[in-house]
């Protein structure tokens, strides 16, 4: 499997570590990356190849990440598109449609990648979508390479695209806001940074592997922590009174109208 990846900023080095840990080759990894300091960063740090040299780059490539920024995804297909064969193209730039990276690029063979930042420990999960024409092997190995970060789950409609946006892709920064919050109080109630830090994300840490260790639903899992008349109900009745859950639930549905805006706004080249 010889695979190029096209930027080599943070995401695609989360996936090239993660390959290497899975027992990938660094013979079979190259890299596109204009910056020659992240060029020698990449070959320090992995050993792969790295150099600004497009046609060098996927000339034995089997696999194509595209990891550049949307923004400069219409400029990169356009070059591109003269040297593709039958290669295999995955996409980690949001916001950008199957369809118009296929209208840019002349091939169908498309796979759309929606990472989110814990894939940077391994811990990440991917919503993935291929186009009709990508056969059920290069799914396969489409999804094994993104696996490398974390688990994946497959999209049989690319309109929910928007949906793993706006839920897991922007997700972590919802968790961090909450977090945010949490420390914030800790601190008024008397800890010092650190230990309101410690105890806030191990609270989270915790619970999140309980929920995840739990065959029950998160409202019967808050539930069974939740004693009548207890502290907890108080908090939680605070909670409610101010519409929390459903500020969030709002938030969220922001989010996958502004993935689609995007879709839109970015297409039109």
């Amino acid at each position: 499997m010889n695979i190029c990846f096209i930027g080599g900023g943070n995401m695609a080095s989360a996936l090239i570590g993660g390959l290497l840990k899975r027992g990938f080759a660094a013979a079979h990894i190259r890299v596109v990356e204009v910056n020659p300091e992240n060029c020698t960063r990449l070959h320090n740090e992995f050993g792969v190849k790295a150099s600004a040299d497009l046609a060098a780059g996927v000339a034995h490539a089997e696999f194509i990440v595209l990891a550049v920024k949307p923004q400069q995804l219409h400029e990169l297909a356009l070059q591109l598109a003269p040297m593709l064969t039958t290669q295999l193209l995955i996409s980690i730039a949001a916001g950008i449609r199957a369809g118009d990276l296929a209208r840019w690029l002349g091939t169908k063979n498309i796979v759309r990648a929606m990472p989110n930042t814990p894939a940077l420990i391994r811990s990440g999960i991917t919503g993935l979508y291929a186009m009709p024409d990508v056969s059920a092997a290069h799914r396969h190995d489409a999804q094994t390479i993104m696996a490398a970060v974390g688990s994946t789950l497959w999209l049989e409609s690319e309109a929910m695209m928007d949906a793993v946006t706006a839920v897991s892709g922007s997700g972590p920064a919802y968790v961090f806001y909450f977090i945010e919050a949490m420390q914030q109080a800790a601190v008024e109630l008397g800890f010092n940074r650190q230990d309101a830090r410690r105890l806030v994300l191990d609270t989270f840490m915790g619970a999140a592997r309980l929920a995840e260790d739990s065959n029950e639903e998160a409202d019967q899992l808050r539930a069974r922590v939740t004693s009548k008349n207890g502290t907890t109900e108080r908090a939680l009745l605070s909670m409610e009174s101010n519409q929390v859950k459903q500020h969030i639930v709002n938030a969220v549905h922001a989010a996958a109208i502004r993935s689609e805006e995007m879709g839109t706004e970015l297409g039109v080249k």
